[in-house]
């Protein structure tokens, strides 16, 4: 089957916005191309000593998506448009956005995103994808098998491993957890190895369902450990009573900060009593715009945490104070 497939031109400093935008509208598949030199740590990554000189980084950066031939071509597009003029409005450098289409095989891009997710480290945790082998000296670190497909993260982005190690230090054995755009599952999935009794997940993308699935399944993660909700916990009432009220010790959401303002004010109701909220998705200079969202919500701020350009913002319900 063909594919209709388009590359946006834009900056390198957008790609990451942009890319979480177009997630969020709906695509399900994209490539990046740019200049930009690897990190020390990318390299250590791809377990090479030497890699050849690449071309100077000139700042450009082209992200490709594709669709379906029966999908509704300039609906999509008009999302996109729509998304770029979003994050033009905030300030961000996007370059020329000029997208090009052109026509590709299903083969062409199905599977070809395999060849660059490679195992990684997050600390004492190791992520990798199932068709890697645990090498010997890994062994006994904490293992988590995901594959994250088209559409979702792997945990190798700066937002979900600030997250990580954010649940890292408020799991306990009792821990009901709440995931708000789980995705891939990723982190329920690890804080349920790391000891949480229960996870729910919620997404408004279908397609999370099989991924959590396959990912429940790849990590020993019994059905009834983590329950997989579709919807939109922000204003539709009948997701915010499937989820529960009052019932969650950590809820995490690691989604955008424009998103993240409209759902604090509502995820309180779904916070127990001294329960922890922990976000991230947010880009460094959207920081002041979530703190102050939190503390409108009637949450106690407890700590701001950073990984290159990017925010973690956790904080704490607060407990009523009986009459004495």
């Amino acid at each position: 089957m063909k594919w209709n497939k388009y590359t946006l031109k834009t900056r390198t400093e957008a790609e990451d916005l942009i890319s979480s935008m177009m997630q969020d509208v709906g695509i399900e598949g994209i490539e990046i191309e740019d200049k930009v030199p690897l990190s020390q740590r990318e390299k250590e990554q791809m377990f090479v000593d030497i890699l050849p000189e690449g071309p100077a980084d000139d700042g450009v950066a082209y992200i490709s998506f594709y669709l379906e031939p029966d999908a509704d071509q300039e609906e999509m597009l008009e999302r996109v448009r729509e998304g770029l003029k979003e994050i033009a409005g905030w300030g961000v450098e996007i370059g020329e956005a000029t997208i090009q289409a052109s026509e590709t095989e299903d083969k062409d891009w199905i599977n070809n995103w395999k060849e660059f997710f490679h195992q990684f480290y997050v600390d004492d945790i190791l992520i990798k994808p199932s068709w890697e082998e645990v090498k010997p000296e890994d062994r006994k670190k904490l293992l988590i098998q995901i594959d994250p497909g088209t559409a979702f993260g792997t945990g190798m982005h700066e937002t979900t491993q600030l997250c990580i190690r954010q649940l890292k230090k408020f799991i306990t054995p009792e821990t009901e957890l709440l995931d708000v755009g789980t995705g891939s599952g990723i982190l329920a999935i690890l804080s349920l190895m790391y000891g949480a009794k229960h996870a729910v997940g919620t997404d408004l993308d279908p397609c999370a369902v099989d991924a959590v699935a396959d990912n429940m399944a790849n990590n020993g993660i019994a059905p009834e450990q983590f329950e997989m909700m579709i919807g939109n916990i922000i204003n539709d009432k009948a997701v915010q009573d499937q989820v529960g009220y009052e019932k969650y010790d950590i809820v995490v959401a690691n989604i955008l900060a424009d998103v993240l303002v409209p759902l604090t004010p509502v995820i309180v109701n779904q916070l127990k009593e001294g329960g922890i909220y922990i976000t991230s998705g947010i880009i460094d200079d959207k920081e002041t715009v979530v703190t102050e969202a939190v503390k409108a919500a009637g949450l106690e701020l407890l700590e701001v945490t950073y990984q290159g350009e990017w925010v973690s913002v956790t904080a704490r319900k607060k407990e009523t104070q009986c009459a004495g």
